[in-house]
């Protein structure tokens, strides 16, 4: 459990990085590849940890986890594209481009990175000493308090729910385009609580989640999105002015981009929550079939036994 609060703490820091190097200047945009050292030094630095890491385990135990670092390739990769390629720039002029970068973010990067557990082979990358003094730091009252306050199941849930929709009031999305800091913000509350949530139901799934907690936990991370997602797309009147100009050079009207972007949230996200709802539906009524088959088993045995001796 210890090895899987780290690394959750880790990742966050790690998705935190790059999204404080976002720049913008819908003036001088260009659909190209950003580069900014911003983003592209911590995830180089992430990669090359990782590699390292993951080549001493594998030099030292013989063991090669395929699926994790496919996991962590795969995650990495689309914080490359969300944050580095030209989806990033054109987020800025378009809204539903914006809304395909969170949602990248939020359904692509972090549950991938969950799913590769990278603090370890990060970990084992850095000398001895360093690798001692993070895991102290890590058994700390302070850190382990703070991790089992936000790591619970429904402080993720709220956390992940709050970032969502306070994040699309048009107050607060108006000020991510015209302030580099705030979007960063917004960003790393995407990324953050998009962790803790992918991480309650995998990761602490077996520890505090049984099937009809997880379901539930689906089911309702799926119905709020889907309302917030149909708020955008039926709206009468587009919530984020900035997008008015910048949408026409596109040939889009402002409600037309703010549209596309609520069904964005809405299918997609809603789609893909849905289905593993009714994975992990399907899962919790095999296990109470086998639990009931068991318990019939007994049962029967039982009386069969009980016969025997009866007779």
């Amino acid at each position: 459990m210890r090895t899987r609060r780290q690394f959750v703490v880790a990742a966050m820091l790690l998705g935190a990085m790059p999204a404080f190097a976002h720049t913008a200047d819908t003036a001088t945009m260009s659909l190209g590849w950003s580069w900014d050292p911003g983003i592209v030094i911590p995830l180089i630095v992430s990669a090359l940890l990782y590699a390292f890491g993951t080549a001493r385990i594998w030099r030292r135990s013989g063991h090669f986890d395929t699926r994790s670092v496919a996991a962590f390739a795969a995650g990495w990769t689309s914080l490359v594209v969300a944050l580095n390629s030209p989806l990033h720039t054109l987020g800025e002029q378009l809204f539903w481009v914006h809304m395909t970068q969170h949602e990248v973010l939020v359904l692509v990067s972090a549950p991938l990175l969950v799913l590769a557990k990278p603090l370890v082979p990060m970990l084992w990358a850095l000398p001895q000493r360093w690798r001692e003094r993070l895991g102290r730091l890590g058994k700390s009252r302070a850190v382990t308090w703070t991790w089992s306050l936000i790591s619970a199941p429904l402080a993720a849930w709220v956390l992940h729910a709050i970032a969502l929709w306070v994040w699309h009031a048009p107050v607060l999305f108006d000020l991510t385009l015209h302030s580099d800091f705030v979007h960063s913000m917004q960003h790393i509350s995407f990324f953050g609580t998009g962790l803790l949530f992918w991480w309650a139901l995998i990761q602490g799934h077996k520890a505090k989640l049984g099937y009809g907690s997880s379901v539930a936990y689906v089911f309702t991370t799926a119905a709020h999105t889907s309302a917030l997602g149909a708020l955008l797309t039926f709206a009468p009147t587009p919530w984020y002015t900035p997008y008015i100009p910048t949408a026409a050079s596109w040939h889009l009207t402002a409600l037309q981009d703010q549209q596309l972007g609520g069904l964005i949230m809405w299918v997609p996200s809603g789609t893909l929550l849905t289905v593993i709802g009714l994975a992990l539906l399907a899962a919790w009524l095999r296990q109470s079939e086998r639990r009931w088959s068991y318990t019939r088993t007994a049962v029967l045995l039982n009386q069969g036994t009980g016969g025997g001796h009866e007779a």
